[in-house]
């Protein structure tokens, strides 16, 4: 026969777990009580954000992104929105910032890795400065991209009749900032400057004040003594449009 003490003690036991399982379905059902955010949710806002903001990369993107700390205890968020924080990278190991403005505002962070693998271009010959460059003078290779300075090369057009600005060795990656277009303005050069508006086009001769890339304004003085300034064009052309 069983000690009524035990009895009693058990009894007690029962009834406390009883009033934590009748309190925890009353705070599910009570419209009062703010609900928990989903945290998994949080991080598929990340992923798809990312997916998102990469999709115009070149090459294989994978997005992985890290669980959210499980010992976070947030309010449940009507929308939450992903942002990229200042001097965060969009590819390699990154950060992506949450964000909730109601039902009560928080911010929190995690962790993601953005792996993209594409071709870009190599040096195939050792390039010296201001030597404009060819097709052969450049190879592709394939590999990680956030593993890689900024500002490689991915695109043959993004190399090819530019020059190298600073010499390059031999099975270097090409970047935007090695490469310039090529000078068609030279400072003291006759130029032909061209204006165009709606039904007109007026064209003199000048003498070029600045250097200049296609594209690129320069700056050229008339015969008149007239200072104007244009789009650099190939053939030593300013162009003015109205």
């Amino acid at each position: 026969m069983k000690h009524p003490f035990r009895v009693l003690r058990h009894a007690v036991a029962a009834l406390a777990l009883l009033a934590c399982g009748l309190q925890g379905a009353l705070a599910q059902t009570d419209p009062n009580t703010p609900q928990r955010q989903d945290l998994p949710a949080l991080q598929q806002v990340a992923e798809q954000f990312l997916k998102m903001q990469t999709s115009g990369l070149p090459g294989s993107v994978t997005v992985d992104v890290d669980p959210v700390d499980a010992r976070l205890n947030l309010t449940a968020c009507i929308e939450p929105q992903a942002f990229m924080p200042n001097g965060a990278r969009l590819w390699g190991r990154t950060t992506i910032g949450i964000k909730c403005v109601a039902p009560a505002p928080w911010t929190v962070y995690v962790r993601a890795n953005v792996q993209v693998i594409s071709d870009y271009l190599v040096a195939a010959v050792p390039l010296v400065q201001g030597q404009t460059i060819s097709a052969s003078d450049v190879t592709r290779m394939r590999g990680d991209l956030s593993a890689l300075p900024n500002g490689i090369i991915t695109n043959e057009s993004q190399a090819v009749g530019r020059v190298v600005s600073m010499s390059v060795r031999a099975g270097t990656p090409l970047r935007m900032d090695s490469v310039r277009n090529q000078r068609v303005v030279q400072q003291g050069q006759s130029v032909r400057v061209v204006s165009n508006g709606p039904g007109f086009q007026i064209s003199t001769e000048a003498r070029a004040l600045t250097n200049a890339s296609e594209g690129q304004m320069a700056q050229a003085r008339t015969t008149a003594g007239q200072v104007v300034s244009g789009i650099a064009k190939a053939g030593g052309i300013l162009e003015i449009n109205y």
